[in-house]
């Protein structure tokens, strides 16, 4: 028999539906794996435990001829972003470093109801602000995929490069991520894993740490196309206790995946190729569209003329909402408190939040706090948001000429760790390709296409109308297919 952490969700789902296997089994092999996988940092905190507790229940339920639910004898990683209730959520950031939540996110109730389980809580950027997974409280994260011949630690992506690693190293069959400007979706090209960020609204926010409310969006890490379809599915889904949540029916993504794109026009923006483009990023680019026209889709050029400003645009909007989200971090309610002796409240307020955030956190804050300033508001955010609606309405003129969106999901494959951790400016341009998305709020995909010459895995994003979820896992799927990619990362950690 195949061992089973080399299965995916719709094969431990189906096997132990089947009775080919029970969800103990599978727990357990998969509480085996991340206990040897130290090497990697994908975890902060492991719960075997829960694993092994949620796995007995899918047993006692089968046992009992009860419908199983999507996730039935599924262990998952939960970035450690999501509040679980009884286990500690941390945010990667020493100010949250014992905080034990008493209540569940939406999304991990959520899965926990599709009969999920939880193998741990996975490692992520501080506060989800990173596109390397170097800023955690707790450590790097390595990606398990080394360059040929050499042994540099590489970046997994961030922020949700725990997730990545973790899929991408078979120590979990799938994993939730959140995205704000590309945190899904650039990990994955990075790991050789899919992932997709669902249009914003389809899954809850309440009880997921916040970085800025109007980009944040979680969203499924997997293996191939249709374990996302599947996972996000449990995942998503109206919630009243959030605000932004869509009121509308979970299609069933799965049960209509389709790899026949005859009759779909295909979107090529000519903004995304820019100047001094990694050839083997245009390479895989040509290639992604051989495969959808081989997949019956038509390839039409298309503009997004203003996809130059999403980048700072960004940059603007994102800090601002993080310095308003975390000023709730002050050592009076919860986290971490530092009172030096003789401190009065200002002195306690700026003595935790000075140790309890980490560098890059205290970047974004100054500059979200700098950018929503009186002298500053209009000038920077307000001009900003007129971007950000200027992009929306590119894209939203792009559908009159396709029904899907073509694209590198980064501009690199993954680099060494701490090769751009000293230039900030240098780590944000890895979101270039993910942010014009983000800020539309439109659904996006990273699917694997092949590998580099270096042997390290290339993603390509799709980016679908709102709410077309199933346009982009379509066109996920038609790439999955004529790609074949396979590859799996030489096992060297322990």
């Amino acid at each position: 028999m195949t061992e089973l952490t080399e299965l995916g969700v719709a094969q431990i789902r189906d096997g132990v539906r089947g009775g080919d296997f029970t969800a103990a089994e599978v727990a357990d092999a998969f509480n085996e794996a991340v206990a040897g996988a130290t090497s990697l940092n994908a975890f902060i905190t492991p719960t075997p435990e829960v694993a092994a507790r949620h796995a007995a229940l899918v047993d006692v339920d089968r046992a009992a001829g009860k419908d199983l639910g999507a996730m039935a004898g599924v262990p998952i990683g939960m970035k450690d972003l999501f509040a679980t209730r009884g286990v500690r959520t941390t945010a990667a950031s020493h100010i949250l470093e014992g905080f034990v939540p008493e209540y569940e996110s939406t999304v991990s109730h959520n899965l926990w109801s599709a009969g999920a389980g939880m193998l741990g809580k996975l490692n992520l950027d501080q506060f989800a602000m990173g596109s390397s997974n170097e800023t955690s409280f707790f450590g790097n994260v390595v990606n398990p995929w080394r360059r040929n011949g050499s042994d540099v630690a590489l970046t997994p992506g961030g922020s949700s490069g725990g997730s990545s690693a973790a899929v991408a190293a078979r120590l979990v069959p799938a994993a939730t991520g959140t995205d704000t400007g590309g945190s899904i979706r650039q990990p994955a090209a990075f790991a050789g894993i899919c992932g997709i960020k669902p249009t914003y609204g389809r899954c809850s926010r309440w009880g997921t740490v916040a970085f800025a409310s109007s980009l944040d969006q979680a969203g499924p890490m997997a293996r191939d196309v249709r374990d996302c379809a599947i996972m996000l599915g449990a995942m998503a889904g109206f919630d009243a206790k959030d605000s932004t949540s869509l009121d509308l029916p979970v299609p069933d993504w799965e049960g209509t995946l389709s790899a026949d794109l005859k009759g779909k026009r295909v979107g090529i923006p000519r903004e995304y190729r820019m100047e001094g483009m990694d050839p083997e990023i245009e390479a895989s680019w040509e290639q992604g569209k051989a495969m959808l026209r081989d997949a019956g889709a038509e390839i039409v050029d298309i503009s997004l003329p203003h996809t130059k400003h999403a980048l700072p645009a960004y940059y603007i909007i994102a800090p601002a909402e993080a310095s308003s989200n975390l000023a709730r971090y002050d050592g009076v309610r919860y986290g971490l408190r530092e009172l030096p002796a003789g401190a009065g409240l200002q002195d306690m307020y700026a003595a935790t939040r000075a140790a309890g955030f980490g560098d890059e956190v205290k970047r974004r804050v100054l500059i979200g706090t700098y950018v929503l300033s009186a002298g500053f508001y209009d000038a920077y955010y307000t001009q900003a948001q007129k971007v950000r609606t200027l992009i929306a309405r590119d894209f939203a003129e792009a559908w009159d000429q396709c029904e899907i969106i073509l694209a590198p999901t980064t501009p690199s494959a993954a680099f060494p760790l701490g090769e751009k951790s000293d230039v900030p400016l240098a780590m944000y341009l890895n979101d270039v390709f993910a942010v014009p998305a983000s800020l539309a709020g439109l659904p996006a995909m990273s699917v694997p296409c092949g590998l580099n010459a270096q042997g390290l895995p290339l993603g390509l994003q799709i980016i679908g109308k709102e709410l077309d979820e199933q346009g982009v896992l379509d066109a996920g799927r038609a790439i999955e297919a004529r790609a074949g990619f396979t590859a799996q990362p030489e096992k060297w950690w322990a």
